[in-house]
């Protein structure tokens, strides 16, 4: 099993983010590689898994859209949007648009983080999960949220954890502290290091910075 962790900012799409910057480009590239090598690796599957979606699944004929930043763009799940389908939350609208950036037509899955471990108990062996998540929104004055100096040390034990290869680490984050310091992909990341718990992991940290006062990490895991 191979897990991309990628942030899911808006700003990842160039609809939304206009003309872009170093930091943005770097971000990008890093996002991209990740889930480019995901991707290499065949899956047969590739499991979404944001926040936003507890008790459902996403698949064929649900769709996202961007309008609530401005831009007049819907992003299908997978496949033709059909009248009556889900509306997907901004990570997996995220999700669906670097997989198909990415080239994969293959099968996809979106589930919140308390659907990820049923899911992977249910689907063959040669899956890819895709886990979006941001860390602190509250690095910097310029932040969403108001600068705390607890953001920095928290987003660094969780670039640790993606680092090491840790799913008891990632699993042991705090949920209370990831909603004070607005760091939402601590639901995501503690799902994934549940569903792993006990397994080895070879892990590779592929950016950690927060170039807009919030903390973005991308990582790739192969998982035994």
């Amino acid at each position: 099993m191979t897990v991309a962790f990628c942030p899911h900012p808006p700003l990842l799409l160039p609809a939304v983010a206009g003309a872009t910057g170093p930091e943005t480009s770097a971000l990008r590239a890093a996002v991209f590689g990740v889930v480019q090598d995901l991707l290499e690796e065949v899956p047969d599957v590739v499991v979404v898994v944001g926040a936003g979606a507890e008790g459902l699944r996403f698949g064929a004929g649900d769709a996202g859209d961007l309008r609530g930043f401005g831009v007049d763009l819907e992003v299908p799940f997978a496949g033709r949007v059909r009248a009556g389908g889900r509306r997907l939350p901004l990570a997996h609208t995220v999700g669906a648009w670097l997989l198909d950036r990415s080239g994969h037509t293959g099968l996809r899955l979106g589930v919140g983080p308390d659907g990820l471990a049923r899911v992977l108990a249910e689907l063959p062996a040669a899956v890819g999960v895709l886990a979006l998540g941001d860390g602190s929104a509250r690095r910097t004055e310029k932040a969403p949220g108001a600068l705390d100096p607890a953001a920095g040390p928290f987003d660094a034990a969780v670039a640790a954890a993606l680092a090491d290869g840790d799913p008891a680490a990632l699993a042991a984050l705090d949920p209370a502290e990831g909603a004070r310091l607005l760091a939402a992909g601590v639901p995501v990341w503690r799902s994934v290091g549940a569903a792993l718990a006990g397994r080895p992991v070879r892990a590779e940290l592929r950016y950690d910075q927060a170039p807009f006062g919030v903390g973005y990490l991308a990582a790739l895991w192969q998982v035994e």
